[in-house]
């Protein structure tokens, strides 16, 4: 309850909402009056959402089911094609399940849900049936939520701001929100091959549905920033021309946007503000909005399948786009808004653990249900193959802390569907004790922020020592070597969606988000980048140059260092968002990959070398190793299969580890590969030393000899832009070497 003081606070007008415990809606604005609602069969309590069906005596129809704990009554809201409204409410009730079969509804029928209860909000109790509410189990969504007034639960413009969430508004919000989509199932995937990339083989492009087609030549003009676009061979040359294995799709769930982005003139690009968790984003298809964004997805699945691309979803469980108490109400709140939410002790309030105004109440049961049973049905359904769950550490909190054996951990541990995906967890959320890089227990994948870190350091001179790089480079085995856990529980990356390209993180070391609208207040300040010498772009020569020798040695120490690496869509042709680092609401130019860089030799030279990269990784397993490096001699003549050195040629000590240094060279060792092939055989490779430059001179670095090597062949020299003429150049062990300034050389073992 509110305290005294509060309560005295609260106008008489507030009161006398809080006792009207079901006002009437005051009138329809749907293009005509309400209808007298169908026959409603008493249908199934499962499953739950709208699913078209043959009732009793092969009668075809739609059974509705809604979980709403708590609700007087529910009641289900059909709607037209001009808008009219016809309800009927749902008297079958089992287990808080609102049920009823509808005779006659097929697919493309929208509908919604008016949801009865008590109002008030000093306990968290948020009924409003004035309120039409998107069924969370839709599997499609037409229309789009604006965010009038009429959409918010309470009376949004109240003179009392700090009471305004206790007032009910008793407008109607259906002519301004969305509807739910009955769809048809019909699918049959036995057409499909899923590509099963094992993680060690992995390689992670993460790619925004529209911002990677939207300004595409090759793709038709009509097909560019949806499903059917990414699924068009234009889209799947350039993946398979790069060699990545699988696309991470930044969130595709229905999303809303939010109120202070509509006001600017602004939208929600990147979609983590997602309101259906089965529902394909409806702005994303070309097809059409009532049930054929479904299909389309599942169109593009298979194309990418066809090509042994995987699919990957960016999924936001941890909160929804309600948003906090004066947030609207489009769904969950309306239906159970304590069943659904982490309220605090004062239940008018929100916990937040993700800063966005509310999280996610995973501990309850039927909220833990709501997001498995959406987990499965993508990958039984849709046919994608894993997830990365945005601020996991949010989901694995038990009542307050994180907890590795929370139920959501536990629940998707035993789950016989989930554990054979591929999971990725974002490890951290906003609260207290959230940052859990590490921590999270086997069958789990982690960003490895830590990489990122240590690797941007490096390259712009700033690490104190290098024990934290040898760790990075070497697939983090301080991190993740517990609980039979490999080097592919580390997800490495340099760049993200959120943050510079890795273009702008060599040209700025400020952030430049005024276009946001928020006074260049959004986005971090700590971005560990280098702008070569000039903030933003420039027409100096050695400045662009040495810029595009970083990104070449950037990317090459990201494709050789042990783990499954992650690029970000464009970073392999230099895209940038002029210095935006926040880039989440421009829907625009500024997040649209340029495909007209490739009409320069620097951005295609910039992709030859990624794809060569991806090439020699693919060929090469020590390159991609299953398990950690022990660091120690597998055979008589002293050889380990890794090796640290300094540029003198001799192996690190202890205390160079805590040392600063610019230059660092490791040898993997390809003789020394742990398990075997599908086959049983032993796996061998050849062997490789990395030399790692970041000083701005070149530097004479000391070959390893016998038994290390007899010569070694350069195979990458990212000094050279173009590579065509590196390969073959053979240089003796023992012998000296010039290593130009602020590159990385590959050099394959020769004898």
């Amino acid at each position: 309850m509110s305290s005294a003081a509060e309560q005295e606070a609260v106008p008489e007008a507030v009161h006398e909402h809080a006792n009207d415990q079901r006002s009437p809606v005051n009138g329809l604005r749907n293009g005509g009056s309400r209808r007298p609602g169908p026959v409603v069969w008493p249908g199934s309590p499962t499953p739950l959402g709208a699913r078209y069906r043959v009732g009793p005596d092969r009668v075809a129809g739609t059974n509705f089911a809604l979980w709403a704990g708590g609700a007087e009554s529910v009641e289900l809201c059909l709607f037209d094609e001009a808008g009219r409204e016809t309800r009927c409410e749902l008297t079958e009730l089992d287990h808080e399940i609102w049920h009823g079969f509808v005779p006659g509804v097929e697919p493309g029928q929208r509908y919604g849900f008016r949801v009865h209860g008590r109002w008030d909000p000093w306990t968290g109790a948020r009924w409003n049936a004035a309120k039409l509410l998107l069924d969370p189990y839709a599997r499609a969504v037409d229309g789009d939520f604006q965010l009038p007034a009429e959409v918010y639960g309470h009376v949004r413009d109240w003179p009392q701001q700090h009471v305004a969430d206790t007032v009910r508004d008793e407008r109607d919000s259906a002519p301004f929100v969305p509807k739910g989509v009955v769809v048809h199932d019909d699918d049959d995937w036995s057409d499909d091959h899923r590509p099963k990339t094992p993680w060690a083989d992995s390689v992670i492009y993460e790619v925004h549905v529209r911002g990677f087609t939207q300004r595409h030549p090759g793709i038709p003009e009509e097909l560019r920033g949806t499903y059917a676009g990414l699924a068009h061979p234009a889209a799947i040359e350039h993946l398979t021309r790069l060699g990545v294995t699988a696309v991470e799709l930044l969130p595709v769930h229905q999303f809303a946007h939010e109120d202070h982005l509509l006001r600017r003139g602004l939208k929600n690009y990147w979609g983590y503000n997602s309101i259906g968790y089965f529902a394909p984003h409806a702005g994303y298809s070309a097809s059409g909005t009532t049930g054929q964004q479904v299909g389309e997805f599942k169109k593009m699945v298979r194309a990418l399948h066809a090509a042994g691309i995987e699919v990957i979803l960016d999924v936001v469980y941890n909160h929804t786009a309600e948003a906090g108490e004066l947030g609207p109400t489009l769904s969950l709140r309306g239906i159970d808004n304590r069943g659904y939410y982490r309220l605090q002790d004062d239940a008018r309030r929100y916990t937040d653990y993700t800063g966005c105004g509310n999280t996610l109440h995973v501990v309850q049961p039927n909220v833990l249900r709501l997001i498995t049973d959406s987990l499965r049905y993508w990958v039984t359904e849709m046919g994608v193959d894993g997830f990365r769950f945005d601020l996991a550490a949010a989901l694995a909190r038990s009542m307050h802390d994180v907890d590795m054996l929370s139920p959501f951990l536990a629940v998707i541990a035993q789950d016989p569907v989930l554990r054979r995906v591929k999971l990725i967890a974002e490890p951290w959320d906003v609260g207290n004790g959230g940052y859990q890089v590490g921590a999270f227990p086997p069958l789990w994948t982690e960003w490895n922020d830590r990489y990122r870190d240590a690797v941007r350091d490096f390259w712009r001179g700033s690490l104190p020592d290098v024990r934290d790089l040898g760790y990075r480079l070497s697939g983090s085995s301080d991190l993740y070597a517990w609980g039979g856990r490999r080097p592919q529980a580390s997800v490495n990356f340099i760049t993200a969606h959120d943050g510079f390209t890795l273009r702008d993180l060599v040209s700025y070391e400020r952030k430049h988000n005024e276009a946001n609208g928020e006074g260049n207040r959004d986005g971090t300040g700590n971005n560990r980048s280098w702008n070569c010498g000039a903030e933003g772009e420039t027409t100096d020569d050695r400045i662009n140059a040495l810029r595009r020798r970083q990104l070449r040695s950037l990317l090459a120490t990201l494709l050789v260092s042990t783990g499954v690496p992650m690029l970000v869509a464009g970073d392999e042709m230099g895209r940038t968002q002029g210095g935006n680092n926040n880039a989440y609401c421009q829907d625009n130019e500024v997040s649209w990959i340029d495909w007209s860089l490739l009409e320069e030799p620097g951005p295609r030279m910039l992709l030859a070398l990624t794809s060569r990269l991806l090439a020699l990784r693919h060929a090469h397993p020590v390159l991609r190793r299953r398990a950690f490096f022990s660091g120690r001699a597998q055979a008589a003549d002293g050889l380990r299969d890794l090796a640290w050195f300094t540029p003198r040629g001799m192996e690190m000590t202890e205390r160079d580890w805590y040392a600063p240094a610019d230059t660092l060279g490791l040898y993997l060792s390809g003789r020394d590969i742990p398990g075997r092939d599908a086959r049983g055989a032993e796996v061998t490779d050849d062997s490789f030393l990395v030399i790692l430059h970041a000083a701005e001179r070149p530097a004479t670095f000391l070959l390893p000899g016998a038994p290390w090597a007899d010569a070694y062949e350069l195979i990458v020299d990212t000094s050279q832009e173009d590579q065509s003429a590196a390969p073959g150049t053979l240089h003796r062990g023992g012998g000296s070497l010039t290593v130009p300034a602020r590159s990385v050389l590959l050099l394959k073992v020769r004898g």
